[in-house]
């Protein structure tokens, strides 16, 4: 984006564009970048500050459901395993996540709070819903559907900002929409990957290779919700159990509005949860927007067991196990990092260097951010070209006869076949010192 000028039609290579999320993200990360430079910091900045507003969001919805609860659900929040861990991830889902969390506060204030104010809050949601849908498109609503049960189940005593509804509603579309509309436009058939690929097949097929198998939701959602709710996976269970023994006396309308702020947050929880167990697309970090209301049910369990805030020892015991587990992470020798990608390339080469091409292996994206490099992935053999979501940006004859000046990279065992392939189409293959993390570094010569 930066590079181009080009903030609405996403790509990841000049050649290659990348439809898989809308743009609210990368604006975020660019302009972060743009503000404080090209360093791996900036780019994770979004994703950090995301991490402090979804502390502060648990803070704020705790105070209006559960007031004197508020200060356990920040600390909660800020110090569970999985946000905690998340917070320097450069992906789409903290993002969500703060955007979600603002939707649903502001929600929490038109329906728990003042009568008075309720027509703005509902306004703020919606517009707290536009940005989230333009941070992930379809799967930014799915708190909503808390939003629908709870006026079927526990509905207000009064009707409270039915023009604001509409409004805001209004609102979202004016928000959300545009941006569709103007790429859908512009890029013909790209209203149909984004229906068929990004929404339905992510539901209904094994397309996407993420978990898709019928116990998948159980291997991925059952340690992530376990392990990232740690040290308050105890406390978040015995919350699971107090609801369960309440679910007879819910039966009955009084009970459910009298429980009103707590069904709330259980819906918050529970039916975003059910969608992604049955969508056959599963990662960890899809529930991670669920962390906000259960800091929230963990601090409400907390209070209701009539205990104050833990020991301030065993609190920084546990943030310095924190930070440990993230120095180790970030210490860890890993084939991933591309700043070591970046040195290893330095060290092989004495000019700027244009670009660099992956030879049918990952591609370090991240390069680009460490060397201002274009990066390309190829294909061995050529493929028919896919318009969206193709997973090669070209073949490796079509780029070797671009002739430009790159630098190549590929797994050794593929080396001895791309000299094979080279040798008829009048190139040579110059390997650039030691392989480095299994790969041949290389360059090409006519």
């Amino acid at each position: 984006m930066l590079d181009s000028g080009n903030f609405i039609d996403l790509s990841r290579h000049h050649e290659s564009g990348h439809w898989t999320k809308p743009p609210v993200t990368y604006w975020a990360i660019a302009a972060s970048i743009a503000t404080f430079g090209p360093h791996p910091w900036s780019a994770r900045l979004p994703a950090a500050l995301a991490f402090l507003a979804c502390t502060w969001l648990a803070w704020r919805v705790a105070r209006r459901l559960q007031p004197g609860s508020e200060n356990m659900a920040a600390l909660a929040y800020a110090t569970m395993l999985l946000p905690f861990g998340a917070a320097n991830l450069i992906t789409t889902d903290f993002v969500l996540a703060a955007f979600q969390g603002l939707a649903m506060w502001a929600w929490v204030e038109s329906r728990f709070g003042p009568h008075e104010r309720a027509g703005r809050w509902l306004l703020l949601m919606w517009v707290s819903f536009a940005a989230a849908f333009m941070t992930k498109g379809p799967p930014a609503l799915l708190p909503l559907l808390a939003v629908v049960a709870m006026m079927w189940l526990a509905p207000a005593g009064d009707r409270r900002g039915t023009r604001a509804w509409w409004a805001g509603a209004l609102l979202f579309a004016a928000l959300a929409l545009p941006w569709y509309l103007v790429v859908v436009l512009r890029h013909e058939g790209l209203l149909a990957y984004f229906l068929g690929t990004e929404v339905v097949a992510r539901i209904a097929s094994d397309k996407l290779h993420r978990n898709p198998e019928w116990y998948g939701w159980l291997l991925v959602y059952g340690p992530t919700l376990v392990l990232g709710t740690l040290p308050w996976t105890a406390v978040a269970w015995r919350a699971l159990r107090s609801a369960a023994g309440r679910l007879k006396a819910w039966r009955d309308a009084a009970s459910r509005r009298q429980d009103a702020p707590l069904l709330a947050l259980w819906l918050w929880v529970l039916l975003p949860l059910l969608v992604f167990c049955i969508a056959r697309s599963r990662l960890p970090l899809y529930v991670l927007p669920l962390f906000v209301p259960i800091a929230v049910l963990v601090a409400r369990q907390w209070l209701a067991e009539g205990r104050s805030l833990p020991r301030i020892r065993w609190i920084a015991v546990w943030v310095i196990v924190l930070l440990g587990l993230r120095l180790a992470s970030a210490l860890w020798p890993s084939n991933k990092d591309a700043g070591r990608w970046a040195e290893a390339l330095d060290s092989r080469v004495d000019h700027q260097v244009e670009e660099v091409v992956f030879v049918e292996d990952m591609a370090r994206y991240g390069l680009h951010l460490h060397m201002g490099v274009a990066v390309e992935k190829v294909s061995l053999e050529p493929r028919p070209r896919e318009l969206y979501g193709a997973e090669f940006d070209s073949s490796f004859a079509g780029e070797l006869l671009e002739r430009e000046d790159a630098i190549w990279v590929t797994k050794q065992p593929m080396f001895p076949v791309l000299v094979e392939r080279a040798a008829p189409l009048g190139f040579r293959l110059v390997p650039l010192g030691e392989p480095y993390e299994g790969r041949v570094i290389f360059r090409v010569v006519r």
